[in-house]
């Protein structure tokens, strides 16, 4: 592909020979000719000017480069852009594979593709375009929109609803029992059956192994946009916003209402019943117990500003140090103690 074909589809600013031809997006390092690259992190400036690349994304503001540039202000993202230039589509061609079993009554649309081993249960409704790998399981009555992708092994459970252009990584399971359970006079438990709805909205993509679970009444439910990574678990009831981002192994209980384009970076914890505000950003491995107003800025457990938990963990690597202060002091406090009281015992 030109270059100036690039830069037009980009609608980036183009510095250098636009009949240069291009043949792959690469990282700066590994960027040699017939590359494109980029750069969006400061920290790898230092490689710019040794970049081989034909041809690299810099920000308006960046200094020049050895090689033909695209300039824009958003260089990350004209990065992603391009990279999509380049991927073909792999999906398989539509069609049935013999090896699935569908229902008769179930309603699968134009172009569609189901491959071996997917069962798809009675009154389920496939969309036009969508993509169903090996070994998924559609459940009695779900519906999944057009142009889903729905890989190998994921589990769409009874009643499941997904909107358009929907993406489920290999493994996950949607529709899942919530857990619920009320304890017994005898201390055993009674299952409380999860029998209500699940609802993922338009260009909701869920990564792989993650489980989002359905609740005993009302719904849980993923609003459009949102970004959901590997390792998720979602409890019933709960809502997330749209464009929303949960990184890996985050953990959100029941019946929390989390906000529009709010971010859960890896492995946060959240608990039930809470209300986090649009626009919230919590750091890794941050434990939320409370609700947070919008645009909270949080780290640590219990989450606390983000900036106070830095000046928190900046003491902590000193605490042995301070420890050992304090009972010096305590030790020579309590020697001057016992001297006064000896001087005072004297004077009388």
């Amino acid at each position: 592909m030109q270059l100036g074909d690039i830069a037009q589809r980009l609608d980036c600013r183009l510095d250098g020979d636009g009949q240069a031809e291009v043949f792959r997006v690469a990282g700066i390092e590994q960027a040699g000719p017939g590359d494109l690259t980029f750069l969006a992190n400061g920290r790898y400036l230092g490689m710019l000017a040794r970049t081989k690349a034909t041809a690299i994304i810099l920000r308006d503001t960046d200094p020049p480069a050895p090689c033909a540039t695209l300039r824009t202000g958003h260089p990350y993202l004209a990065f992603a852009e391009a990279l999509r230039l380049f991927v073909e589509p792999s999906h398989p061609a539509p069609g049935i594979d013999p090896l699935s079993s569908i229902a008769p009554d179930a309603e699968i649309g134009a172009g569609v593709s189901v491959g071996p081993f997917v069962v798809i249960g009675a009154h389920a409704r496939i969309g036009a375009g969508s993509v169903l790998y090996p070994n998924v399981v559609v459940g009695v009555g779900a519906a999944i929109g057009r142009d889903c992708i729905i890989h190998a092994n994921v589990s769409i459970r009874e009643r499941v609803i997904l909107g358009d252009r929907v993406i489920i990584q290999n493994g996950a399971v949607i529709g899942g029992d919530g857990y619920g359970f009320v304890k017994r006079a005898d201390g055993s438990y009674l299952k409380i059956p999860q029998t209500a709805d699940v609802v993922l909205e338009d260009d909701v993509e869920v990564g792989a192994n993650t489980t989002i679970d359905r609740p005993a009444v009302g719904e849980t439910r993923i609003k459009q946009g949102a970004k959901i990574d590997n390792l998720v678990q979602i409890a019933h009831g709960v809502v997330i916003g749209r464009h929303t981002l949960l990184a890996a192994q985050v953990g959100v209980a029941g019946s929390t209402a989390i906000g529009d384009s709010v971010t859960l970076a890896g492995q946060v914890g959240v608990a039930g019943h809470l209300e986090i505000g649009a626009g919230t950003i919590a750091t890794a491995q941050t434990g939320i117990p409370n609700s947070l107003d919008e645009r909270s800025f949080v780290s640590g457990y219990p989450a606390i500003g983000n900036r106070e938990w830095l000046k928190s963990s900046a003491v902590f690597r000193k605490l042995p140090a301070l420890r050992k202060q304090v009972s010096e002091l305590e030790r020579r406090i309590a020697e001057l103690e016992a001297r006064l009281a000896a001087v005072g015992h004297d004077d009388r």
